[in-house]
């Protein structure tokens, strides 16, 4: 599986992060399906209660609510966008699941009311150069969690504005 991080989203957890210093904070990570295994992250929900230095507890109710609003936003299409799983902070320790969190996210994708194929756990963690590290998981019913590869997208917006600060470098040298 693929999961691709755009960079309104990075900038939005990294905003986050910053906020909650040594708190952990979570949410959703709602997706749009681009081919195949991969994915692209359309929108992360914040939970910012729930966290302490060292744990993060989800809020059901909660997460059911920003489902509903996502999917009335997208027209409950969910072929396209749907929710792909949840993602919580590590800021004193890398970016890895601990026990806790594989098998919390093992529970909820084997649970028949839940009702999803698989399940994303997105860790994330800002360092004191204000760079996020991250690392995924994906969960499937019965069977071992696997790596996930993340990859960035350039927002389409920052190309067009790298691209014409390196012109109007160039030009103004002559």
């Amino acid at each position: 599986m693929h999961l691709v991080l755009t960079q309104p989203i990075l900038q939005r957890l990294r905003n986050e992060l910053g906020e909650a210093r040594r708190r952990e904070i979570g949410g959703l990570l709602l997706g749009e399906h681009l081919e195949g295994e991969t994915f692209r992250l359309a929108e992360v929900t914040i939970q910012r209660t729930g966290g302490s230095a060292v744990h993060f507890v989800r809020d059901p109710a909660l997460n059911q609510e920003q489902l509903d609003e996502f999917f009335s936003r997208t027209g409950a299409d969910y072929t396209r966008f749907n929710y792909l799983g949840e993602w919580h902070s590590h800021p004193s320790f890398e970016p890895l699941p601990s026990s806790t969190d594989i098998n919390t996210m093992q529970s909820i994708v084997e649970d028949p009311a839940v009702g999803v194929n698989f399940l994303v756990l997105l860790l994330v963690r800002l360092t004191r150069w204000k760079q996020i590290k991250v690392s995924a998981m994906m969960f499937r019913a019965n069977m071992q969690p696997e790596f996930v590869q993340v990859s960035t997208e350039s927002d389409e917006s920052d190309r067009k504005g790298w691209i014409a600060a390196k012109l109007l470098r160039i030009f103004s040298r002559r």
